[in-house]
């Protein structure tokens, strides 16, 4: 096990810098915009990447069950495309304005809602980008505690689930690391600090 690898359970989130599109895992997790139809940051990277299959489904399933757009928080399944993952999981992650108009609540249903999709589907792995910390200004280092704990937490109750979070920057990776060090090492999943 590396320094950047922990068990949780019977599972393991694993630490990585890297591209998200690139990864082999069953399900990635795009962080969306309510549209769906794609857009700046790793949204259009996972579009671009995975081709027009995976549009094709989201524009299918805007007009099924979300017309006004996916809602903040909830978490949708794709096609993965060409990507090395079989599904895409998006979710909408809370633009920040200041922490005090319920951003840690909707980040928190972000990651649950994408854990608790994977493992209805009986998905073995799934990795995340660091959700809201690009465009939607969301600081990473609270955005980084909030998915360590609440991912944490999930995983004391499944059967076996692998939890990668690629984080693109060196920054966001070392930030990402260090708190993973005080928070899985002692885990503590007691509160969102």
């Amino acid at each position: 096990m590396s320094e950047n690898e922990f068990v949780v359970g019977k599972s393991r989130i694993i630490l990585i810098q890297g591209d998200i599109t690139k990864m082999d895992v069953d399900a990635v997790v795009n962080a969306a915009n309510s549209t769906l139809m794609g857009g700046g940051g790793v949204d259009g990277a996972i579009h671009r990447a995975g081709g027009p299959a995976i549009l094709e489904e989201c524009v299918a399933l805007r007009a099924a069950k979300w017309p006004e757009g996916l809602p903040t928080g909830e978490a949708v399944m794709t096609t993965g495309g060409k990507l090395k993952a079989k599904f895409v999981i998006h979710t909408v992650g809370p633009v920040w304005r200041d922490g005090k108009h319920g951003e840690p609540k909707l980040l928190a249903e972000a990651y649950r809602n994408c854990l608790d999709l994977a493992a209805s589907k009986g998905l073995k792995s799934i990795a995340f980008p660091a959700i809201s910390t690009g465009a939607y200004g969301y600081p990473v280092e609270k955005a980084c505690r909030i998915a360590l704990v609440t991912t944490g937490k999930f995983l004391h109750h499944v059967q076996s689930l692998d939890v990668v979070f690629v984080l693109f920057s060196k920054n966001d990776f070392e930030v990402y690391v260090r708190n993973a060090k005080e928070l899985l090492r002692e885990g503590d999943f007691s509160a969102l600090r």
